[in-house]
């Protein structure tokens, strides 16, 4: 839960800073803060690295 809340709390500053400042490169932060979320995940997981990419694109629903 707290990491929900701190990528709710990047999101809304970086885009407040972005339109305020009208700079397009702080919409950026979000995507960027998300994706080193989601492999810092990843890297967690026991597993090779490759093996868990390979398992977690794998999974059919």
């Amino acid at each position: 839960m707290v990491w929900v809340l701190l990528m709710g709390i990047i999101t809304v500053l970086s885009v407040f800073i972005g339109v305020k400042q009208k700079r397009m490169a702080y919409l950026l932060i979000p995507l960027g803060s998300i994706l080193m979320f989601m492999l810092v995940k990843i890297i967690m997981v026991p597993l090779p690295f490759m093996e868990t990419v390979r398992f977690i694109f794998d999974i059919r629903g």
